[in-house]
Parts: C-alpha cells; structure tokens; sequence
C-alpha cells in the first residue's frame, strides 16, 4: 500500500507538470519574463519538452548504479524524491524575481528530471524485490496494477492540472503537483518498516555488471530496446505536438469544450480500461491460437502503433488543408496507441525484471528507461 500510495501521487505530481509544459512555454513563460518577451514558437516549445523528457529517462543509469552498488533501493528512493520536491518548489517560484522565468523554469526541470529519473529504475524494482518464491506468480498481476496506479495518479493530474492553468496561473499549476510529490515522499518514508530491503551489492554488484553474464544479458536487452525507441520517439509526441495538433481542432466533443492539453487524459484513462480487457480477454483469446511470449507481445505492439500514428497524419494533413476536424479523432489515435502501450511499456517492465541478475535489477529498468531517453 505504501509502495502504491507513492507511485500514484508521484505520478499525479510529474504528469501534472508535464501535461501543462509545452503550453506554458508557448503562451505563458514570455508573459512571465522581464522584460516581456516574445515567447516559444511551437517547434523551440518542442524541442525543449523533448530535451527535458530525454533527462528524465537518462538519470535512472545514475540512481540505478547508485543503489545497486552503494546506498540500497529505498535510500536513493528517499533521497532523489526530496531533490523532485525542490525542483517542483522552483517551477511554483518562476518569475518570481532573483533569477529569469526561464532560468527558474530549467533549474525546476533539472532538479525533477534528476529527482524522478533517479528514482524511476528504483521504484520498478523495489516493487519486485517484495516477491519471493512464495509469491512470485502473482508479479504478472501486481505489475499490471503498479501500472494501473501510475495512471489513476496521471489521470486526475492530466484533468485538473490544465484548468488550474487555466483559472489560477502558473504558481498554482506547478504547486499543486509540489504538494502531491511532498505526500509521495511521505507515503514512502511511512513504509519503511514494512519493506522487504535488498541490500546493495557492492563490489558483487560491480564484479556481476562487468562479468560475460552481466555484459551479455544487457547486450540481450539493449537489442530488444533498440527496437522499443522508436515506440517511444512516437509515443511522447502526445504530450508536445498532439497538443499543438489539438489546439488547431474542434475542442467541442461530448458536450465539453476540452483544453488542447487536457485531452491526454484520454491514455491513462484507457490503460486502465484496457489492462483487464487485454489481461482477461485479448491475451487468453490469442493464446488459443499461438503462444503469447513477452516479445511476441511486444512486436505486435510496435506494429499497432504504427496505425495509430499513421491515422494521427492524416488527421494533420486534413488540417494543413484548412479543416478543422474532431478532436474526436484524436481520441480514436489514443485507443490505438494505448492498446500498443499496454502491449510494450507494461511487457517490457515485466520481461526486464524477470531478465536481470539478482543484483543488477535497477541497472537492467534504467537501460529499460535509457530507451525512452533515446526516442526523445
């Protein structure tokens, strides 16, 4: 419960932050400057989400060596989640003199990208360390609702976040999501009694990284990857230019008039909508006709995802000729995407942990979570 309290407001307090990041920096970050700028054309806004989203998934390779080799999951857990809340701490300072707005807003997103990046490899990790033999055939579940907590965090973030954008400004927009990492921070704290602790490897962990197994079993991996970020070049483009897409569309859909950086509520929705349908009925249905390994799953994702982004195109392409069509249509993408998401992202945190060495867990997620970097 503690691990799972965490995840979720951990979660509520990152896509909070980030689901409003490429609209402030195209809309509000000039506003804030002094002197008034002219603010970020939409390709820069971009560009710069994507930098920041590439820090993100880089740290974990220094908070999963960290761990493994010195300080143990929980410590480097407990210590980069209070770096995440100072980072948060500084986006809710921005323009508030002492230093630019773009200044505060990269120390901000530097301070989260370490914080969050450094316990990302960890928290994975750490909720397989709670199974032993006794209970290890429950891990397959438990992932599946690990990932349905981080998506009821993102969900109500992704909701409320844009209108208090939109009502209050920025300094409550980025605070609201300080205050939830804080309480992360706490859940997790609380739990420390409870918690079944690995002890760092040390110099096992140093002679295992560099022994042929360690070298092969990440070469075995970093192959599958390789394929996986491209997935993930795609897949982040929802949170900067499917945004920017949204903003030239009809926001009008049933009977709403969404925000252009509120409809990516529509994933987490459908993650946690689609994991028990694809736990209970797509996976046995396709067993019965073949059977459905970690990487079968995987490459029938990658090629699901290719139609959603083909269907996203022609979308654009409607409206590069004038229109100005549904954001309905974006939601059709989403469903598209999402069922490639359920069928790569949560395989690929199942299949990483159950690949890697004893003591190189952290370090195999943070390979796992280089290849969100590279796409970026």
């Amino acid at each position: 419960p503690y691990i799972i309290a965490n995840e979720a407001a951990e979660r509520f307090s990152y896509y909070g932050m980030r689901t409003i990041l490429t609209i402030f920096m195209v809309r509000y970050l000039a506003i804030m400057s002094e002197p008034i700028g002219t603010g970020m054309s939409n390709s820069e806004a971009q560009a710069q989400y994507h930098t920041f989203s590439s820090w993100v998934y880089l740290f974990p390779i220094l908070g999963a060596i960290l761990s493994d080799a010195f300080t143990g999951k929980y410590r480097i857990i407990l210590w980069m989640s209070v770096l995440y809340c100072l980072g948060h701490l500084a986006l809710a300072f921005i323009g508030s003199g002492g230093l630019t707005a773009e200044q505060w807003m990269w120390l901000g997103l530097f301070l989260i990208a370490l914080g969050s990046g450094g316990i990302k490899p960890c928290v994975s990790a750490h909720v397989g360390d709670q199974f032993g033999k006794r209970n290890e055939h429950l891990m397959e579940k438990v992932y599946q609702w690990f990932y349905f907590a981080i998506n009821f965090g993102s969900t109500l973030s992704t909701v409320m976040t844009p209108w208090l954008l939109e009502w209050y400004g920025p300094h409550v927009a980025f605070g609201v999501p300080g205050v939830l990492m804080a309480l992360a921070t706490l859940a997790f704290w609380l739990g420390r009694n409870r918690y079944i602790h690995v002890p760092p490897g040390g110099m096992t962990f140093l002679k295992e990284l560099f022994s042929r197994e360690g070298m092969f079993t990440i070469l075995r991996l970093a192959l599958v990857y390789a394929c996986i970020t491209v997935f993930w070049s795609l897949f982040d483009q929802t949170g900067s230019a499917w945004v920017l897409q949204a903003e030239n569309m009809n926001l009008r859909w049933l009977g709403i008039d969404w925000l252009p950086s509120q409809i990516q509520v529509l994933n987490p929705i459908l993650v946690m909508v689609l994991i028990p349908i694809f736990q209970f009925i797509v996976y046995p249905a396709i067993n019965t006709v073949f059977r459905l390994t970690p990487l079968r799953k995987i490459g029938i994702g990658l090629f699901v995802m290719t139609a959603g982004f083909a269907l996203s195109s022609v979308v654009q392409g409607w409206i590069d000729g004038g229109a100005k069509p549904s954001i309905a249509w974006q939601f059709i993408a989403y469903c598209v995407i999402t069922s490639a998401e359920v069928m790569v992202s949560i395989t690929g945190l199942e299949f990483s942990y159950a690949q890697a060495p004893k003591t190189m867990k952290s370090v195999i997620m943070a390979v796992w979570l280089l290849s969100i970097s590279l796409g970026n």
